[in-house]
């Protein structure tokens, strides 16, 4: 995970777990009122796949979601899921204390649509509490 700054009060995100290849950056951000939008880049071996627009409203509790899954670092059951117009996150819990983040983008909602899924695997400790960390801070949450 690292969260770069571009030029003065730009920054992007780029989630990579140690393990693999697959990494998704977030970037060109911007702000209206009450949401949020940027680009998101996912790329995994062979694939890239971008959107220029994912929209996330404050009501939409994208920080929450990332906050909860650095809390639960001793795992839960099942997957949780947060979704946006574009963008979806899944989240599981796998053996050796691992966040398995399934990041899928979609082109849009019906049957003739692309979407594109990489999966980043992250630490459950320290690993999510600097993702949630670097993702409040992209969304300019604090």
């Amino acid at each position: 995970m690292s969260l770069i700054e571009m030029v003065p009060g730009q920054v992007e995100l780029v989630v990579q777990g140690a393990a693999s290849a697959a990494s998704v950056r977030l970037f060109d951000w911007s702000r209206a009122e009450y949401e949020v939008a940027f680009a998101v880049e996912a790329v995994d071996d062979g694939v890239r796949a971008r959107l220029e627009t994912v929209t996330v409203t404050v009501w939409d509790s994208m920080g929450e979601f990332f906050d909860g899954l650095a809390r639960d670092f001793r795992g839960w059951e099942g997957e949780r899921v947060w979704v946006t117009n574009h963008l979806v996150v899944t989240a599981t819990f796998g053996s050796g204390g691992h966040v398995y983040l399934g990041w899928t983008l979609r082109s849009g909602y019906f049957p003739g649509d692309w979407s594109c899924t990489v999966t980043t695997v992250i630490e459950a400790g320290e690993g999510m509490t600097a993702v949630a960390a670097d993702l409040r801070e992209f969304l300019r949450e604090e």
